[in-house]
């Protein structure tokens, strides 16, 4: 039996988010959705948006909505890293490495970060390169430079 999957959708500065998740926590935010509502919401896709509406609006440095990406154990710890990135912070792959206590898994903290199905809320985009440059968003660099300015991590 599969669970049921609710839908919300939220008009960004960045353009359309749709949120998915599932009766116990967010499953996936996915960029430049279409504003065209297929599902029902639940009371978690309602918190989603509400938090990111006033992260959007200058008002949210964190989130508590529950989550409950699909991920392996891995994947997961790289995560629960990545959340721990404070606002208006950024840090490079070799930082989140070390964090999860596996300073060699540099790339393969790389390849979760990059299927992190939560962006924003999991803050994927505090993640640069070694030398501050922009790398890979699933949002795109433009998003990824969009985030990091609103919460002052690029002053430029």
């Amino acid at each position: 039996m599969s669970a049921e999957t609710f839908v919300g959708l939220l008009d960004t500065p960045i353009g359309w988010l749709r949120i998915e998740a599932s009766a116990v926590g967010v499953t996936s935010i996915d960029f430049d959705a279409s504003p065209v509502l297929e599902a029902r919401s639940n009371a978690i896709t309602q918190q989603c948006q509400q938090e990111l509406a006033e992260y959007f609006a200058g008002q949210r440095r964190g989130f508590s909505v529950p989550l409950a990406a699909a991920g392996t154990e891995f994947q997961q710890s790289v995560w629960r890293a990545l959340a721990r990135i404070p606002f208006g912070h950024t840090c490079c792959y070799r930082d989140v490495a070390e964090a999860i206590g596996n300073p060699k898994a540099v790339r393969a903290v790389g390849a979760a970060n990059g299927r992190n199905p939560i962006p924003i809320i999991v803050p994927c985009h505090r993640v640069i390169g070694a030398n501050q440059t922009m790398v890979g968003f699933s949002g795109g660099l433009d998003k990824k430079e969009w985030l990091l300015r609103h919460e002052g991590a690029l002053l430029v």
